[in-house]
Formats: structure tokens, sequence, C-alpha cells
């Protein structure tokens, strides 16, 4: 099939590129600028901006499927450009597919859009949509997946998928983030729960994409539906990272901060940024600390059932790979 992938220069749309290319699939690359080693490895570039139509109807002209996979993810920065990429954005992708009758969107959305702040522990996707949120990225990505399933129809099928914390070698976002604070001393636990969370392998959350476009027509089984993907292993936050962080040849993360210090440093970090206009992000905001501190796993056997996806690369394994990398 002839697919696009919306920012297929990125961790999780180049493992998506990958992918599709080891399978003799055809393959355009939506982004914001032109990436050789897509170019090296033989796939068509248009370079646009998600939030202008005209952009994204050039590049998805000709198309069978849309992997709508770029974002502006982060925890921190204007509701604008969030709602202009995440939201204007998505509804620009769905438009252009319309105008172009191209019938597939496979959209990859996050379970951040179902965390209310609490415990979520093996819950599936009958969990509603959080009323709330502390960050502009989750808020952002609830709306568009919600645009997403609501364009399903018998010319248009649609589906979303919330791989949750996915990381890998290469990961430019999880892990060198932590990295870094536990580099500079200014890493710690948030309360003294041992929260256990879901990770996804970066070529396991590929696979699932692939396998949700398969199944993917009017009227099946996948069609209008979201479904969290992981490893299917839930790990102790601390214990994983640790592991990391050893591979790195640095000490274990084991001071804490009480969970309402991390929740009130948040908010005066943030007004401070809001107040100052200041550059870069806080050091804390809610969202991070509601997220350190609290457990999110998800039931993913909709998942297996309806897209036939099996995670491939274990934890264990996963982590021996990321190994290699970072001793390099």
């Amino acid at each position: 099939m002839k697919a696009l992938v919306t920012g297929g220069g990125g961790f999780l749309g180049g493992a998506v590129v990958r992918r599709l290319l080891d399978r003799g699939d055809s393959v355009r690359s939506f982004t914001r600028s032109a990436y050789p080693w897509l170019a090296e490895i033989g796939v068509e570039q248009v370079q646009g901006d998600l939030a202008t139509l005209p952009d994204v109807e050039r590049a998805v002209a000709g198309c069978d499927v849309v992997f709508h996979v770029a974002a502006k993810a982060g925890v921190w920065g204007r509701y604008a450009d969030y709602y202009a990429v995440n939201v204007t954005g998505t509804e620009n992708v769905i438009a252009a597919c319309r105008k172009h009758a191209v019938g597939k969107i496979v959209h990859t959305s996050t379970p951040s859009v179902v965390h209310a702040g609490g415990d979520l522990e093996g819950v599936n996707e009958s969990v509603p949509y959080a009323k709330h949120f502390e960050a502009y990225y989750p808020e952002t990505k609830a709306k568009a997946e919600q645009a997403v399933l609501a364009a399903n129809g018998p010319d248009l099928a649609t589906v979303a998928l919330r791989p949750h914390l996915i990381w890998g070698p290469g990961d430019p976002h999880l892990i060198p983030r932590v990295l870094a604070r536990a580099r500079a001393g200014k890493l710690r636990r948030v309360g003294k729960k041992d929260v256990t969370v879901d990770v996804t392998y970066v070529d396991n959350a590929a696979d699932a994409h692939v396998l949700a476009a398969d199944r993917l027509a009017p009227g099946s089984a996948v069609a209008g539906k979201a479904y969290f993907v992981s490893n299917g292993e839930p790990v102790k936050l601390w214990d994983f990272l640790n592991r990391v962080f050893a591979e790195a040849g640095l000490p274990p993360v084991t001071r804490s901060v009480p969970v309402w210090a991390a929740l009130a440093a948040g908010r005066v970090a943030e007004a401070l940024h809001r107040l100052f206009r200041l550059a870069g992000e806080p050091a804390m905001t809610r969202f991070v600390a509601l997220q350190m501190s609290t457990s999110h796993w998800f039931d993913i056997s909709a998942a297996r059932r309806d897209l036939g996806y099996e995670p491939r690369v274990s934890v264990g394994e996963g982590l021996r790979r990321l190994a290699e990398t970072l001793r390099k």
C-alpha cells in the first residue's frame, strides 16, 4: 500500500516507516523539514505544517492510509501551539483524507487522555476521558483522539492507538531526559509509593500501528475504537529507571520528596514561568509530579484480540539493546 506517515522523521514515526518498508510498502513522510536518513532509505518526503490544510492535502494525495503520528509533545508550552498541531493538525488530516478519498487513518494517541491524576491499574478502554488535565499535551490529544474516532464512517475508517512511555535505542525524549537529570543530581522520587507503570518498546509500538492498518476497514472490529498498547509487562518505575542508570554508569536514585511538596513546587514553578515568561520548561510541573507518583498500567487484551498484537521485544531484551547503545 501507499502509506503516509506524519512525523516520519521522529522516534516512533521512523520506526513505523522502517516497519512498512521492511514488508514492501511504499512510504511518504510529512515533516516540517527534510531528514537525510529518510532519503537514504528511499522514503518520499513532503515538507509542510500540520496546521496548514493545503500542506496536509499535498502530503495525503494519492495515499491509501495515513499513520498520523506527528504531535507536539512535552509538558510545557503555549496552549495555542499545542492546539495548532494536535487539534487543528488532526482535523486537517481528517479533512484531507476525505478530500482525496483516503480510506484509513491510524492515529497515535496517548493513555494520558484518561489520566485524571489518580492510579490507573489494569484498566481497559471503558475508562472515560479525564475531565481535567494538568498539561496542554494530554488535553489537546484528548480532543484530537475524539475527533478521529468521531470521523469514522463508511468512507473513512479510523482507529486510535494509545502506546504508553515509548522507549528504546535512539529515544530522543524519555531516556535522555531522565539521564540528564540523574547526571545533574536533580532527579528525585516523588512520594514513597512503589508505583507500577507500563512501558512500550518502540518496535512493539510500530508493530501495533501496522497491524491496526491491516485490520482497519469500514465496519471492521477495530473501526472507530481506541486501544491501549504496551509491552504487557508492567514494571516498577524506579526499578526500571535504576536499571537504565546502572547501564549508563550512574548510581540509583533513592532520595524522594513528598507528593504534596512536588505538586507545590510544580505549581510555583509554573506560575513563575508564566509571570516572567522564562525560557525552557519548569524544573517541576504538576503533570510530572502526578505521573511520577501514581501507577498507570493498562489491560491490552483488546489490542491482542482485535489487532492480533503481541509484543515481540520484551522489557528485558529492550534493556539489553538499550544498554549496548548507552555503552557506546
